[in-house]
């Protein structure tokens, strides 16, 4: 991993510094409660077996010297917090802000409570923003407006970065670089002019329910990558991070149910005309590689302690590794994440592997070893876990139980290269889903972890 000079590493040292104190007063305790002061000999109970003489007594004066503790576990533990259609929080749009407040406190507190260490904090769902910015609107899922500040006015960005800090959390702003409105959003309710599809509409296109940013305009990768960096420099985020929305998933044509192409026809003609030779998919793939690139660089040139992560669609290609099926994002999506991962244009690669360890065309195991088998440049590779999917109100043929969440958490621990992983999402571990939080706290989480270094 590369190595960086931070000036947050003071919270990588107090965290530490906890462990090791929670480790030594543990190994006290424990030192206290076992008999020490005889050289008599115990038998083992039920065995027969004679137990090692304990160490005789110091002089008087002379402290006994106390055994190193173990070194802690370096493993990320993290949770995505979405907010696009209020998924995690705020609960609601429009919600008070004292309670807006005592809601992501309340999952901050959560976190830490299972020793969790991140949180992934989404920050710009649709070409809105969660925090202060001069660069695009207030996002409707914060106050029930878009372009309404909260009142009374407070930065949930700048609070979450202090609650998740005072808790010895790690925060990364999550983005996504080109979604501009879902369909879902009231088709009633007022776009603010600063919004990039009044401000700058041909940059946007239309595409089945939903606005989008059109990756092909080289304003749109310039105006997403200044609205990542506004955030990394004003901030003390630990971490930027983008997810799976890169060119749409493919939607159908409401009467014909036809499959819809993107319209980005008028720039790749004009790409065309300036004398580019890339078919249409090179093209597309290629645009959703220089953002990538152009992030990862632009980010470490201002902050290089910040983490730069991706999370894309847990399979690569159909067929990789074999036996694997289901969709191919290098078509569907155009994003080439292998080539990202194997280039180093990340410092994590998050793969949403959301399907069970015994699926038979989308094996978890079999997916993580592949990606780890791809991890050339040795970066972090923290998977994604499909937590959610434990909620008991889901369908039952889509259920799952807590244990396949803790047996995929057993299987990454012992896939080398899988240092972490990350829960989609945080609603299912704030609300126990069928007790699933606590025995995470009794069981994998009893002990606290470290972030591993990058």
């Amino acid at each position: 991993m590369r190595s960086r000079t931070t000036p947050t590493a003071s919270r990588a040292v107090l965290l530490a510094t906890i462990l090791t104190a929670s480790l030594l007063a543990a190994d006290a305790a424990r030192a206290q409660a076992t008999p020490g002061t005889t050289t008599k000999k115990r038998t083992r109970a039920g065995t027969g077996a004679t137990a090692p003489a304990a160490v005789a007594k110091a002089p008087l004066g002379e402290p006994v010297p106390a055994a190193p503790p173990p070194p802690a576990r370096r493993e990320l533990r993290a949770i995505w917090v979405a907010t696009v259609s209020n998924i995690d929080w705020p609960s609601r749009a429009g919600l008070p802000v004292e309670q807006q407040k005592a809601e992501l406190v309340a999952l901050m507190d959560r976190a830490a409570a299972l020793r969790l260490n991140a949180v992934i904090f989404q920050v710009r769902p649709a070409a809105d923003a969660l925090y202060e910015s001069k660069l695009e609107p207030w996002s409707e899922y914060l106050t029930g407006e878009m372009g309404r500040a909260p009142e009374p006015f407070y930065d949930p960005l700048r609070f979450a970065v202090e609650e998740a800090h005072a808790r010895g959390l790690e925060l990364h702003a999550w983005f996504n670089p080109y979604r501009a409105r879902i369909g879902e959003a009231r088709r009633d309710a007022p776009i603010a002019a600063s919004h990039i599809s009044r401000a700058h509409p041909e940059l946007v296109r239309s595409y089945g329910r939903s606005l989008w940013m059109d990756p092909g305009e080289r304003a749109v990768q310039d105006h997403s990558l200044r609205v990542v960096l506004d955030v990394v420099r004003r901030y003390d985020v630990d971490g930027v991070h983008i997810d799976d929305y890169f060119y749409p998933y493919r939607e159908r044509d409401s009467a014909t149910r036809e499959l819809l192409d993107f319209p980005d026809s008028a720039s790749y003609a004009r790409y065309r005309r300036a004398g580019g030779t890339l078919a249409r998919d090179d093209w597309r793939r290629r645009n959703v590689d220089e953002f990538v690139r152009r992030m990862n660089a632009a980010v470490h040139a201002a902050k290089p302690w910040v983490k730069v992560g991706v999370s894309p669609f847990g399979i690569y290609r159909p067929g990789q590794p074999a036996r694997v099926v289901g969709l191919d994002p290098y078509v569907e999506l155009y994003a080439d994440s292998r080539k990202w991962f194997a280039n180093g244009w990340l410092d994590y690669l998050s793969p949403q592997l959301y399907w069970p360890v015994a699926a038979p065309g989308q094996s978890y195991p079999a997916l993580l070893r592949w990606w780890s088998q791809q991890n050339v440049r040795r970066r972090h590779l923290w998977p994604g876990l499909f937590t959610s999917r434990v909620n008991p109100a889901s369908r039952e043929e889509r259920r799952w139980t807590p244990h396949e969440v803790t047996e995929q958490i057993l299987r990454t621990r012992a896939e080398p290269g899988a240092t972490g992983h990350v829960h989609f999402s945080a609603k299912a571990l704030m609300q126990n889903y069928a007790g699933l939080a606590d025995s995470l706290a009794a069981d994998l989480y009893a002990e606290p972890a470290l972030v591993p270094a990058s």
